[in-house]
């Protein structure tokens, strides 16, 4: 019984230790992230996408021909009589731009 015990203890603390490693390190993250932002002299500059911090959100877009939401910096923009429009992949731009002709051949 007394081994039983003494992994019963083990886990308990096993369990402690890592709860409180876990704490501490959300304590941590969150005192480095109010620092950075302390440092930051213009808070419109991160939403204006001048600076962005690691903990910044990034914006999804939609891609017109197939549904699917792309980060803006990963997607594949073109411009369409003065309009931008972002695409998954450049199979999807270019069945958009072939669209587009047969829209304006018939109309």
């Amino acid at each position: 019984m007394t081994v039983f015990a003494r992994i019963l203890r083990f886990l308990f603390w096993l369990f402690v230790i890592s709860w409180g490693m876990r704490l501490v390190r959300r304590i941590v993250g969150r005192v480095l992230l109010n620092a950075s932002a302390a440092r930051s002299p213009d808070p419109n500059a991160a939403a204006s996408g001048a600076t962005q911090t690691a903990h910044s959100a990034r914006r999804l877009v939609r891609d017109p021909v197939c549904g699917m939401h792309v980060d803006e910096t990963l997607s594949i923009p073109f411009r369409d009589e003065g309009e931008l429009l972002h695409f998954c992949s450049p199979a999807c731009r270019d069945r958009y731009a072939l669209n587009t002709r047969k829209f304006a051949a018939n109309g």
